[in-house]
């Protein structure tokens, strides 16, 4: 099996406070970032996701276990070791953080000159990053003069100035508007795949995971509750945390006016089953409920969903009611037939 480019060991770190008190800001992390992918690692603010990127160039230490990256024990590491290390990652912010008195060039240039490269290797360097980033009439201005997407992606080329083999990125998309957004995106995925670059980004939004990541992590109040490939986590999540992050993203939140009318048990002989029907791979775009009408004679009324891609896959989710005598029989139907099912609850 090959070795993560990234591998947190029984991570822990804690801040103390004020007499005997402290904060515990991760618990017990175990995570493996596989080299060459794109991990995302989602969370709600405070719940640890900073912390934890921020672990991996060594800008803050486990209490106790360890952060291996590229075979390097970033907590254990000298101060010149720390700085070899941090050559091998590269680091994507939320606010861009560019000089305002330096040219998109000069921005670029800045962690070349910082860790003493030779001036004549600089400018091919810098002109070749400009490049990739699509900046090549932008070399010259400021960083005032830049649209938020401009700013990015001066901030993408300056992470990829020192040849990083880990790029981090920290909600590198949350300031940016919805089509600039997908462009970054975009650009991040073609380094990806041309570069061979191992990518770990932090975000609060289940989209940017869908439409990029092939691994994802979800955190809650400084614990990984739920961690794998992407599409197995979208199609089957298993933590209420993760469900609450898909609401929105897949289409299968329960409509206001059945959600309030919703019970535990059915009101009467005659109630619904409100059921969420998950369509996953080769059965997404099956038309599995017109055969269970044809077949089995069982009505359906679709509340709410949406048939999308995550990856390259398709997937998708449908929140329906089904008359609850023929229930169990139902699902039998649909779940031989590779479609995953959920009781939600009844109406009346």
């Amino acid at each position: 099996m090959t070795e993560p480019a990234i591998s947190f060991q029984g991570v822990t770190r804690r801040y103390p406070q004020k007499g005997d008190s402290e904060v515990v800001a991760l618990h017990d992390i175990w995570l493996d970032v596989p080299k060459g992918a794109i991990t995302g690692i989602i969370g709600r603010s405070g719940a640890g996701k900073s912390t934890l990127l921020r672990m991996v160039n060594g800008l803050e230490r486990p209490s106790t276990g360890k952060v291996i990256v590229n075979d390097h024990d970033v907590g254990a590491a000298s101060t010149a070791s720390l700085r070899r290390i941090r050559r091998e990652v590269g680091m994507i912010f939320q606010h861009f953080n560019l000089l305002a008195s330096r040219t998109v060039a000069e921005n670029i240039a800045l962690p070349l000159e910082i860790a003493g490269e030779d001036s004549g290797k600089i400018a091919p360097r810098v002109t070749e990053l400009i490049e990739r980033v699509g900046l090549t009439e932008q070399a010259d201005r400021y960083p005032a003069e830049l649209s938020g997407g401009q700013k990015q992606r001066v901030g993408i080329a300056r992470a990829l100035a020192t040849g990083p083999r880990v790029l981090l990125s920290d909600e590198a998309t949350s300031a940016l508007d919805p089509d600039t957004t997908r462009q970054v995106l975009e650009l991040l995925h073609s380094i990806n795949r041309e570069l061979g670059l191992t990518i770990l980004l932090i975000t609060h939004e289940m989209a940017v995971v869908r439409d990029i990541c092939t691994q994802v992590a979800v955190i809650e109040a400084g614990r990984i509750v739920e961690a794998g490939d992407t599409y197995e986590v979208f199609s089957k999540p298993a933590h209420p945390t993760t469900r609450s992050f898909l609401t929105g993203v897949t289409g299968v939140a329960v409509p206001q006016f059945v959600a309030h009318r919703m019970q535990e048990t059915p009101p009467s002989p005659t109630a619904e089953a409100v059921v969420q029907i998950t369509f996953i791979g080769n059965h997404a775009t099956d038309p599995m409920l017109a055969r269970l009408t044809s077949e089995r004679g069982v009505s359906v009324n679709i509340l709410a969903g949406a048939i999308e891609e995550i990856g390259t896959k398709p997937f998708g989710s449908l929140i329906v009611a089904l008359p609850a005598p023929r229930l169990e029989e139902s699902r039998r139907f649909l779940e031989e037939h590779g479609l995953l099912t959920e009781v939600l609850g009844y109406v009346g």
